[in-house]
């Protein structure tokens, strides 16, 4: 009894078999990269993207001899597509969530309407395509996150659904009925048929009528919540950090629906965690906009190390920076502070400092964001984290999960498959299909790769001081306010 997972990310797409004693094998991947035709602009080709996941699904399917039992389905999120009902073809490119084409709509929705909509989502995003290529409002047309995209190619074009992970992220959710807004779809001009009806995160979704044997469709959710899931966070108190080229903490708070809908006071969202059997489980999150970033950012751009892995080596040649601080803030700065117009800041250089410095201080500067936001979650939500979960291609540097064990003072615990996704969607659909009867077993199924211990601490006052120095550098940008 196996899960077929498809996870598909932002450069990215795999498929994998989830096996009943959680290992991943069988893994087959396939590079997909967006495009940027302008700054701040980010598209990709649905089409393309449909044809990879067949591909990369049948030759799992094609490697694996043990019966199939469902299918899972993680994807990044808020992500946008629009395509013709009748002939299944997008209208136009697909927009990435970091695409920022509709900051400017975003900050008149706010202003005229007093809706409060972000550019990485989806609802200013869907506007924008329908005024692009439906201006009338005249085509039967229909409107999909990557899971529900992935879910109409996989079922043949039968099913049009996405699940409340996904739908509560796209701007035109009311978290309070768990159901479409209607008032946000009228005042945007969104028709409301064209919207893919909702389902639980786990559960008979239907059937994946493309796939060699058409098995049930059993999980769908967005990547950071299957990662939550895949790391067993399915109580309250317990959290992750996936470490990717952004970083996003996701806390499970439990059954009981949050008090606001809205950004709170130390700059956590309130997110749909799964739902199950018509029950939904609720979180916060915390967004740190550069991660992995910043190791490219020394690869790439500097020169400074050759390899991502470099990192590691070329800081474990000093014992500390030397007070050398580095805030990663390249694209701005996330929870709790919220500024897009900070920027990456180096300070403390003195004509002693070398290279092997200034890497262990950019290790070191994700790792405090990592403090910031595991903070900002524990007072806005009165929950104390024990311990720390982390996945993703930071969780495999040593320097790094020790400075983040130093940072935030709690033991790390870093995932045993460097993509916790891709277990997450195979526990939601394994749930459905059985394999696992009950949430308990998914969080006795963890087992991290290690448990990271702090030996030592980072200074927190000084990192606020930096953090501070970097904060407000481009001062139009650092007005906005989603």
């Amino acid at each position: 009894m196996s899960i077929l997972v498809i996870d598909v990310g932002t450069s990215g797409l795999r498929a994998a078999i989830v096996t009943p004693d959680a290992q991943v094998e069988h893994v087959h991947y396939r590079m997909l990269p967006g495009s940027s035709p302008a700054p701040g602009l980010a598209e990709f080709d649905a089409t393309a993207m449909g044809r990879a996941v067949l591909d990369v699904a049948g030759a799992t399917l094609a490697s694996n001899k043990d019966r199939i039992d469902a299918v899972g389905i993680a994807a990044q999120r808020a992500s946008t597509v629009v395509w013709d009902r009748s002939t299944g073809e997008p209208v136009g490119p697909a927009l990435g969530w970091q695409d920022l084409r509709t900051v400017f709509e975003c900050i008149m929705a706010k202003a005229d309407h007093g809706l409060a909509l972000a550019p990485n989502q989806s609802a200013t995003k869907l506007v924008w395509l329908l005024n692009t290529y439906d201006p009338g409002r005249s085509r039967d047309l229909l409107f999909g996150t990557v899971d529900t995209w992935l879910a109409w190619v996989v079922s043949g074009g039968e099913l049009h659904i996405t699940d409340h992970t996904n739908a509560a992220v796209t701007g035109l959710y009311d978290m309070g009925t768990r159901t479409w807004s209607e008032r946000a779809c009228k005042v945007l001009g969104v028709p409301m048929e064209m919207l893919p009806t909702i389902v639980d995160s786990s559960g008979d979704l239907g059937r994946a009528s493309a796939l060699d044997g058409a098995p049930m469709i059993g999980g769908l959710a967005g990547d950071q919540q299957a990662s939550l899931v895949g790391q067993g966070c399915v109580t309250p108190g317990l959290a992750k950090i996936t470490f990717g080229t952004g970083g996003m903490l996701d806390l499970c708070t439990g059954t009981r629906a949050p008090a606001q809908h809205r950004r709170s006071a130390h700059g956590t969202f309130p997110i749909v965690a799964w739902t199950r059997n018509g029950e939904a489980n609720w979180g916060v999150e915390a967004v740190m906009l550069s991660a992995g970033t910043n190791v490219e950012w020394l690869r790439d751009d500097l020169g400074i190390i050759a390899t991502a892995a470099d990192s590691h080596d070329v800081a474990a040649q000093c014992e500390s920076t030397d007070g050398v601080q580095y805030v990663p803030a390249l694209f701005g700065l996330g929870t709790p502070n919220w500024d897009y117009g900070a920027r990456g800041t180096l300070l403390g250089i003195t004509r002693g400092t070398g290279r092997a410095h200034i890497v262990r201080a950019v290790l070191e500067g994700v790792a405090q964001r990592g403090a910031d936001l595991v903070e900002a979650a524990e007072s806005d939500t009165g929950l104390s984290i024990p311990s720390l979960r982390i996945d993703g291609g930071m969780s495999e540097n040593p320097t790094f999960v020790q400075a983040l064990a130093n940072a935030t003072g709690r033991p790390v615990e870093v995932s045993p498959v460097a993509e916790a996704t891709t277990l997450g969607a195979g526990y939601l659909a394994g749930l459905a299909a059985g394999t696992w009867s009950h949430l308990d077993q998914v969080a006795d199924s963890w087992t991290p790769a290690i448990i990271v211990e702090p030996n030592g601490s980072l200074d927190r006052d000084r990192w606020r001081q930096a953090v501070e120095r970097s904060a407000r550098w481009i001062p139009d940008l650092s007005a906005l306010d989603f």
